[in-house]
């Protein structure tokens, strides 16, 4: 699977309505073949960020990026790059999983 973290630095003006203005990308990756999941969260300690975890089947990251929604998404004449106060950071590593595991060291009976 290919595991992905991305931190999205929203200008402080957008940050409400951070979940709106990505909500047409968020719907059409989902509904991606090989898209396993795609979870924003916001900051607890910077409210003004963002963090999108995204994973994908091996062979289909690359039909993501290429996709027409993608493309729309990182158009600099574009809301959602708009939006942005910084250039988001990014993790992608391909990992040994198939999707969420339960967390060993932590299980609630």
């Amino acid at each position: 699977m290919i595991l992905i973290v991305v931190k999205f630095p929203v200008k402080a003006s957008h940050a409400e309505q951070w979940p709106e203005i990505v909500r047409e990308f968020t719907n059409a990756t989902r509904a991606e073949p090989g898209n396993k999941f795609f979870e924003w969260s916001r900051g607890v300690e910077d409210p003004n960020e963002y963090v999108l975890v995204e994973g994908f089947e091996d062979d289909a990251a690359e039909a993501h990026v290429t996709s027409e929604h993608f493309q729309a998404a990182i158009d600099p004449q574009g809301p959602m790059h708009r939006a942005l106060a910084a250039t988001p950071r990014i993790i992608s590593q391909t990992i040994e999983a198939d999707g969420w595991s339960e967390m060993g060291e932590m299980k609630v009976s």
